[in-house]
């Protein structure tokens, strides 16, 4: 089985390697589903001018972590009551934006309308929003095709609706995950049309069926496949046709109430790390297999790790668990033991964004718009704090020795 990595670096790029990884960053956690950038040089120090090439006024309040493509910076936004994709160049001019209907606004206070991320195969981009807009465009802001996934039953999510679409080698995928209308969808690239649909329902206790996770791309037996976390179940479908190829249970074995999955699940090698029980439990699944695999596949499980919100990130094997209150862990993904475990200094505020790794230095948002920064190359130092003086939700993004940062008034764009 070859690595997800390989995998999506291939789709983004059709046949050939990665030419230029530092040029693209096609999606909410990257070019390979890690949260992670190898090499490059990015600053420790981020504030309104120390390191600051530009930033961007936004004309609402939007959630979603900015995706690159080349010469251009895409992310989506709130425009006077709609619902936009907006395009900038690396000067931080906005070039245009373009609307797909009318905004369903968030509820949370660090949630909007606009949280997932767009998604672009270098090709096409495609963004969705809380309202259900589904939509296709081009590198120009031209709509090629929208919807809306309305019609597939009431979002019945406590809170606002985040998962990001991915995209396969011919579809772009969305999972609607929330009480007895849970769906996972593959919509034609160039068409928007329906290729299949497949039902994903299943008994939980109270919001155990909620799901905000967004699905991974991975390989089972030399093709494509999806990986989605929610309702308790780790399944992985083929990206032909929906069908389960095989599925891991067994995540609330007690039966809470209330274990909604917020933070997504990630690929390292050949093991899936699952953060679940509301921060307070993660586990280790093999990837492989057919049918029920709960019990053949389960490597390892904590109940003394784990996080809520944050999405973990992997980079040089090693899986990195940001926790809500500040505190890291470095985790083996075969063994699920610690290689070391730290902390951010401690804070009244909790952290919603998922942690960014650049080179060496992992970048961590708080809610209430710091960005904190420790050096893990070997081990865990922690560098410093950056004010950026409005609420930061979505990830930081390093693209090019440039960190993207979304807030909630300003795209910043900072460099040494």
């Amino acid at each position: 089985m070859k690595t997800t990595r390989f995998i999506l670096l291939t789709l983004f790029t059709g046949a050939s390697l990665w030419a230029a990884p530092e040029k693209h960053w096609p999606a909410w956690r990257g070019p390979d589903g890690s949260g992670a950038s190898d090499g490059g040089s990015y600053p420790t120090k981020l504030n309104g001018t120390e390191n600051l090439m530009w930033k961007a006024p936004l004309p609402g309040k939007g959630c979603s972590t900015p995706v690159v493509w080349g010469e251009r910076i895409l992310l989506t936004c709130p425009v006077n009551g709609e619902d936009a994709v907006l395009g900038y160049d690396w000067e931080g001019e906005k070039l245009w934006q373009t609307t797909l209907g009318k905004e369903r606004k968030g509820k949370h206070r660090n949630g909007s309308g606009s949280n997932p991320s767009v998604v672009t195969d270098g090709d096409l981009l495609f963004a969705l929003f809380k309202s259900g807009n589904f939509g296709g465009l081009d590198f120009k802001g031209k709509v090629r095709w929208k919807t809306n996934l309305s019609g597939y039953g009431k979002d019945s999510l406590y809170w606002d609706f985040g998962t990001s679409p991915i995209l396969t080698e011919k579809h772009v995928i969305v999972a609607l995950m929330r009480e007895k209308n849970s769906w996972l969808i593959a919509f034609d690239k160039a068409s928007g049309k329906v290729s299949w649909k497949v039902e994903r329902n299943y008994e939980t206790p109270r919001e155990g069926d909620h799901s905000y996770a967004t699905p991974i791309l991975i390989e089972h037996e030399g093709k494509e496949a999806i990986l989605v976390w929610g309702a308790e179940r780790l399944t992985t479908h083929s990206a032909k046709d929906g069908s389960i190829l095989w599925i891991s249970s067994g995540f609330n074995p007690k039966k809470k109430n209330n274990w909604v999955v917020v933070g997504s699940h990630v690929v390292a090698g050949e093991v899936a790390i699952v953060p679940y029980g509301r921060g307070s439990h993660i586990a280790g699944i093999r990837l492989g297999g057919k049918g029920d695999v709960t019990e053949s596949n389960r490597l390892w499980t904590r109940s003394d790790s784990g996080s809520f919100v944050p999405t973990p990130a992997v980079a040089n094997g090693k899986v990195y668990v940001l926790r809500d209150r500040g505190e890291v862990h470095c985790i083996d993904p075969k063994t699920g033991k610690s290689h070391w475990e730290d902390a951010f200094p401690k804070a009244s505020s909790s952290y919603y964004g998922s942690p960014t790794i650049a080179g060496n230095k992992l970048y961590a948002p708080r809610e209430d718009g710091v960005i904190l920064v420790a050096d893990i190359s070997n081990g865990f130092r922690f560098l410093a704090e950056n004010d950026m003086s409005e609420r930061v939700i979505a990830s930081p993004v390093p693209v090019m020795n440039r960190l993207l940062i979304r807030g909630e008034k300003h795209l910043f764009c900072l460099g040494k």
